[in-house]
Order: C-alpha cells, then structure tokens, then sequence
C-alpha cells in the first residue's frame, strides 16, 4: 500500500467514525467469504456500517478523531479488525451474539459507547441487553402515560359515579311530584264540582 493509499484509507475511516456516537472493533477473522457476507449483509439490514481495516490504519485515524480519546481501545487492534459504527447503541453487539449461535466469531474485540469504553469479549452480552434511544424513550413515554391514564380513568370513574348518583336523586324527586300532584287533583275536582252545581 502506498502512502497516498494509506492518506485516502485514514481519511475514509476518519469520515466514517467522525460522528460516531456508537463503534464496535469485531475480529471476524475465521469467517470464510460466504459468511463474512452473510454478516455484511445482516448488519446492512440493520443500518450497521461495517469495514475491515488495518490496525495501524484504524489507530491514526482514531489519534485524528477530535472530541474523543480512543487510546483504551489500541491494545486490542491485534488480528483481522472490523469497525462496525451504527445508531443503535445495542445493535451491533445484538447482531454479533445472534451470529455466535452458528459460529464461533466474529469476536468483540472492543466498543465505545455512551462515552464509554468495553475492551473485551466478555462485554459482549452487557452490551446486547443495553437499552436502545428508541427503547428508552418509548419506556419513558409508557411511564408518562401511565399515571394520566390513571387520572382519566378515575375522573370517568367519578363521573359515572356523579351521574349515577343525580339519578338517584332525580328518581326519588320525580316520585315525588306525583304525591305534590295529588293533592291538587281533589281541588281540581271540587273546582269541577262548583260548575255542576249551578
């Protein structure tokens, strides 16, 4: 590779992770061509930009990236290197343990995210049960949501509560207008009696 080729090679890995909020370095070492597609492909379906590169490569590029140290991850550059950047924080690890249940790599080499750095393998399933934005905002939403159903339930409770209770109350008025009634039905005869009488 020439130097121009390494320049141009830095300068793509740089575009790639330069507003990364989530990226995964993933030893897919071991997976034949077929596999190593299948994988690409999967994770393109799941918005997961995935790219082999060199270790040294990746190294300069990352030493370039303002904003972020990402030195805690170098040590673990060693062997075939994947970067796999996505928005999802949880996708990437998801989408390596559910290619683990048929073979034995890609391996987590390390990841950052959320501002933090997981160096190993072993983060694996930490990462996977790791709660994405849309996850938690939907959490959050159905939290909110609960104490006002909650509010609107009892004040339709209370309401039926009100009007079954006016009908109770206008059930006995009513059966009283009646009794009112007739006592002004014999005035009303004796009124018709006086007529008669002439």
């Amino acid at each position: 590779m020439t130097k121009d080729q390494k320049v141009v090679a830095i300068q793509e890995i740089k575009d790639l992770l330069q507003d990364a909020k989530v990226v995964y370095v993933a030893d897919l070492d071991g997976l034949n061509a077929a596999k190593s597609s299948e994988f690409r492909r999967q994770a393109f379906k799941q918005n997961i930009k995935v790219k082999v590169v060199k270790n040294t490569l990746l190294q300069k590029a990352m030493e370039q990236i303002e904003g972020v140290d990402y030195s805690e991850m170098f040590q673990t550059f060693k062997g075939n290197s994947a970067i796999m950047v996505s928005d999802t924080a949880n996708a990437p690890a998801k989408l390596i343990q559910g290619f683990r249940k048929k073979e034995d790599k890609p391996a987590l080499k390390s990841a950052y995210l959320q501002e933090t750095f997981y160096v190993g393998d072993e983060n694996l399933s930490a990462l996977a049960n790791i709660k994405s934005r849309e996850e938690m905002i939907g959490e959050i939403i159905g939290l909110l949501q609960s104490p006002i159903q909650r509010v609107v339930s009892a004040l339709q409770n209370k309401s039926e509560a009100v009007e079954a209770t006016t009908e109770e109350v206008a059930a006995p008025a009513v059966e009283e207008t009646p009794a009112e009634a007739a006592p002004e039905a014999p005035a009303a005869e004796s009124t018709e009696e006086t007529p008669s009488a002439e």
